[in-house]
């Protein structure tokens, strides 16, 4: 093993990266690495910039005057394009990159230490150790919950914000919460722990940030009324235990009104801050009478959310089109497009379910609405959605014109029929968790 600096014009992504078979050349490589791997990249390229460096030298081998990459090529084409954002390939792109290159702290590297190896039989014993799996400790073997918790206790590292400590923040802002009192932090990070849970609450995880996705005040009215079921412990470690139990609690809430409703979403997912006036003595801070900034307009019919999905043989396709929906078509830009990848990502998500469940009684010329109604039903009987949820979604199966099975058939072959932004996106956050739960399977 030999760890060398080498130029980073003379590393070329591999067109042969094992992620995608054999491309037609580097460029071809970066552009499916961005489009097929679009928020990992995003956020490795922020990781980068927040770093100033990479902590793992790519694994090359020399062909030529040149350094082809095996492993690590996500880091090798983020730095490329932090290096000359010009070679993004989109205008998205573009500005992502020449944006967080601006933030770049200092001299941007030329050289990166990379291990090289000559030998492609060694080469290839390497990657297969590292991306194969713990083959029984061969492998690389990943460390545990145990062993992450004893990582972070001793170098006081967090893999992302503090959900509780934020939450509690808000709330003594918003003055739900006396100077006194405080949450029991892991309690609240435990019944938050996943982006489903969080959603119900009206907050979401976003850039590792905590962002509102419904009305503020019906949020921290939610998040109140959990904090003050915690600290008088109404409810304890025992009521959230697991997802079943996770679950329970925020249906006993939903049935009380107290989480927010759908009618409450926002069209942009905004910054969680408590919205009590600043005091006088505040300085720099907006006087009562300063307009609030408009919130951006939402162009793009999936936010901007990490919703957990690994890729699969099953669910490769779908998975595609829910990332090109997620970051690459606008609204007013693409809009056709876009609702009729919404009707081909539905119909691909309940086939990758059907496949995986091998639910009875589906016959393959079935119509949507069928294999809708019966995924829908059996999502039901394995308790993977609650009974109000899959009653507010068996309206799909009626034909309410803004929401139904018909609404995403004429998108499709009604040549008088043209697709609204406020419709696709309202009938996108109502099956949102639904299409998450078929995609995760």
């Amino acid at each position: 093993m030999k760890i060398q600096n080498i130029e980073l014009s003379l590393l070329t992504v591999n067109r042969a990266n094992d992620r995608h078979g054999e491309l037609i050349d580097e460029d071809a490589a970066i552009d499916w690495l961005l489009k097929h791997r679009t928020l990992h990249m995003r956020n490795l390229a922020k990781d980068i910039v927040d770093s100033g460096e990479i902590y793992e030298p790519p694994l090359v081998h020399k062909e030529g005057d040149r350094f082809i990459v095996y492993d690590g090529n996500r880091r090798t084409a983020a730095l490329k394009l932090l290096g000359q954002p010009q070679l993004s390939p989109s205008k998205d792109w573009l500005d992502f990159f020449t944006s967080l290159r601006a933030e770049w702290d200092g001299k941007f590297p030329s050289k990166i230490a990379c291990q090289v190896e000559n030998d492609r039989e060694r080469l290839d014993e390497i990657l297969y150790r590292r991306h194969t799996g713990q083959q029984r400790g061969v492998g690389q073997s990943q460390w545990d919950a145990e062993a992450k918790s004893y990582f972070e206790k001793r170098t006081g590292k967090r893999t992302k914000i503090n959900v509780a400590e934020e939450i509690e923040k808000i709330l003594h802002g918003a003055k739900r919460l006396t100077p006194e009192q405080r949450i029991p932090r892991s309690n609240l990070n435990r019944l938050l722990s996943a982006e489903q849970f969080r959603n119900r609450a009206g907050v979401a995880v976003d850039g590792n940030k905590l962002k509102f996705t419904h009305e503020e005040s019906k949020v921290i009215d939610a998040l109140a009324r959990i904090a003050l079921d915690l600290i008088s412990r109404k409810k304890t470690l025992d009521d959230i235990w697991d997802n079943n139990a996770k679950r329970k609690y925020l249906n006993e809430l939903d049935q009380e009104d107290i989480l927010p409703k759908a009618t409450d979403a926002l069209s942009v997912i905004v910054d969680a801050k408590s919205s009590v006036m600043p005091t006088p003595s505040d300085p720099g801070q907006p006087t009562p009478n300063s307009p609030s900034p408009e919130p951006e307009k939402r162009r793009h019919l999936i936010r901007n959310l990490d919703f957990g999905l690994e890729q699969t043989h099953r669910n490769r396709r779908a998975l595609d089109i829910f990332t090109e929906l997620q970051h690459h078509l606008k609204f007013d830009e693409h809009d056709n497009a876009i609702a009729v990848l919404f009707r081909v990502l539905l119909e691909l998500s309940l086939e990758t379910y059907i496949e995986a469940e091998r639910i009875p009684d589906i016959q393959k010329g079935d119509k949507l609405s069928n294999k809708y109604r019966k995924v829908l039903a059996h999502m039901l009987s394995k308790s993977l959605i609650d009974k109000k949820y899959h009653d507010s979604l068996k309206k799909f199966e009626k034909n309410d014109p803004l929401f139904s099975a018909n609404t995403l058939h004429s998108y499709v072959h009604n040549a008088d029929f043209f697709p609204s932004d406020h419709h696709l996106k309202s009938m996108w956050d109502t099956l949102e968790k639904f299409v998450v739960a078929c995609l995760k399977i």
